[in-house]
């Protein structure tokens, strides 16, 4: 007869070690399925980041110093987020939508994106356009990071003073990745070679960023810039040693 005190007796101990092997199989299972959907989450984040880049390189692919610009564009970009103590979340989606801030470009005339000296009034008025038609490429995504990057690539000329383009608009009604890129793209614009002028040293750049605190740029911004300098600009050695290392040829990543 079974053990009263022991509910079924000996019968017991083989279904309990049946039941906990079951139990290992089924965790072992789920664990496996896990690590499998991690592995295809990171593969699609990958393909998805591949993507936004050689959606990038195809607009800047006429001029390949711009295609290393964006590179550290998107490097000054993310640590300034950073710095600034935004969620990860947010600081990733500014990473991957900053690079696409002048993907408008793609349908200026080379005559006048290229030209190698002053632009007339007229071609100025059609340069500005590379931030409507940047939008309307990247805008009508349900991704969020296309999302950010159409407002990037509307806002990144707005100033702070309201007397940028295209719209016009001041302070805080410039949304943050417009006001973060601003500051990050002017400055990389400075320091490189660009057809109309030489790059100009680092802190001749950094004079021209704090004459425009409070102008064109945010100036909680410009003093976070300045504050954390260092940084960005051993963004800027560690980016151009890598670009120097691959060759000048070398795509972007």
């Amino acid at each position: 007869m079974p053990d009263e005190a022991t509910p079924g007796g000996l019968e017991t101990l083989p279904q309990l070690n049946k039941y906990a092997r079951d139990l290992a199989l089924i965790y072992q299972s789920e664990k496996e399925k896990r690590k499998a959907l991690e592995l295809a989450h990171e593969r699609l984040r990958e393909a998805y980041e591949e993507t936004i880049n050689r959606l990038v390189i195809a607009s800047e692919y006429r001029d390949r110093e711009t295609g290393n610009h964006i590179v550290r564009i998107a490097r000054y970009s993310a640590f300034m987020a950073q710095k600034l103590g935004r969620p990860g979340e947010e600081v990733e989606k500014i990473r991957l939508a900053s690079p696409m801030h002048d993907v408008g470009k793609i349908g200026i005339p080379d005559a006048i994106l290229l030209k190698p000296g002053k632009l007339t009034g007229e071609e100025f008025e059609i340069i500005k356009t590379h931030t409507l038609i940047g939008a309307k490429i990247l805008g009508g995504s349900t991704s969020e990071v296309l999302q950010t990057a159409s407002e990037i690539a509307l806002t990144h000329h707005e100033k702070w003073n309201g007397r940028g383009y295209p719209g016009g608009f001041a302070g805080n009604d410039i949304p943050l990745g417009g006001r973060i890129v601003a500051v990050a793209d002017v400055f990389d614009a400075l320091i490189s070679n660009r057809p109309y002028k030489e790059a100009f040293s680092v802190a001749r750049a950094i004079e021209i960023i704090r004459s425009e605190r409070g102008g064109h740029f945010d100036p909680e911004l410009v003093d976070l810039f300045l504050d954390n300098l260092n940084g960005i600009v051993e963004i800027r050695d560690r980016e151009s040693k890598l670009t120097h290392e691959k060759g000048p040829d070398a795509s972007p990543s």
